[in-house]
């Protein structure tokens, strides 16, 4: 499996699911998480060493279980995450105005302002011109936690005000994003995750396999995660009509609404060392039907 592919997956299921196992999961249990999604020990190990580098992950035994605990980076880290995944993606409105973050990063900061216009672009920001950026106006006090956090205070100005003249709008917003590229991974994701609910949907809730319901939970919530991060929340008025962000946030809603009990159970079961083999076997004939 590709590298960034196991790494992704494995963010994920430390922010699905970690922060509800008091913190903590054992190392043969984080093996045996992914390796139901085809990730190999040996990608899951050198994942964990990259996100203990970067200060996520430390290592703590627990009941004679080798395992890692999550740090204060992490869980704050996780926690903001959760808020443009869960939240920022309501539609923004037209009357709270605009964030505007200026830059100008002299040469010999040149690493941090990469970083910057990358985290930017994660916050969901558009680039209006060279060092201009914009966003809604809720997306002022993550800018401002980013500059503080990269100390740029001096280099960067963050105003948020309302559009009353010049540019129009719609002409702005087609300018700063890529509405086309945000749609499609839209798209892309009903296409992937479609059919399996409506598996779901046709299957009675104790015919489907902890298992299957863990990995059908976790491939939609690692394609859906990024999903968030790229769209910025537009006012509905400056979306086409056909947007397909709407589709898939009722999506991955049902998704959520359907298989999470299941996939969480599933989790504490391997978490705690419980027989595996008891919660895969029951409605393994269902899971064809899933797929």
């Amino acid at each position: 499996m590709n590298s960034n592919v196991s790494r992704t997956l494995l963010v994920t299921l430390l922010g699905a699911f970690a922060r509800r196992t008091e913190d903590w999961m054992p190392v043969k249990g984080i093996v045996t998480l992914l390796d139901a999604l085809d990730v190999d020990e040996s990608s899951v190990r050198t994942g964990v060493s990259r996100l203990k580098s970067r200060g996520w992950l430390v290592p703590e035994k627990r009941d004679d279980r080798n395992g890692y605990r999550l740090t204060e980076v992490a869980k704050a880290s996780l926690a903001s995450g959760d808020e443009v995944i869960w939240h920022a993606r309501q539609p923004a409105l037209m009357e709270d105005g605009w964030c505007i973050a200026t830059f100008s990063v002299p040469e010999e900061l040149r690493a941090k302002r990469h970083r910057l216009r990358g985290r930017l672009l994660a916050l969901g920001f558009g680039n209006l011109g060279q060092g201009v950026w914009i966003a809604p106006a809720r997306m002022a006090a993550e800018a401002i936690d980013l500059v503080d956090e990269l100390e740029l205070r001096d280099n960067t100005t963050v105003l948020v005000g309302q559009h009353v003249g010049g540019q129009e709008l719609s002409r702005m917003v087609r300018e700063s994003w890529d509405l086309d590229a945000i749609d499609e991974g839209y798209r892309t994701f009903i296409g992937r995750h479609h059919a399996a609910l409506e598996g779901l949907e046709r299957a009675h809730p104790d015919d489907v396999p902890p298992r299957d319901a863990f990995t059908l939970y976790m491939r939609a919530l690692d394609d859906w995660r990024v999903l968030p991060m790229r769209d910025p929340g537009l006012p509905p008025e400056l979306l086409p009509g056909d947007w397909s962000g709407r589709r898939a946030v009722q999506l991955i809603e049902q998704i959520v609404t359907r298989l999470e009990p299941a996939a969480l159970a599933y989790v504490r079961g391997v978490v705690s060392g419980g027989d595996r083999k008891a919660t895969a076997v029951r409605g393994s004939g269902a899971a064809a039907a899933l797929r």
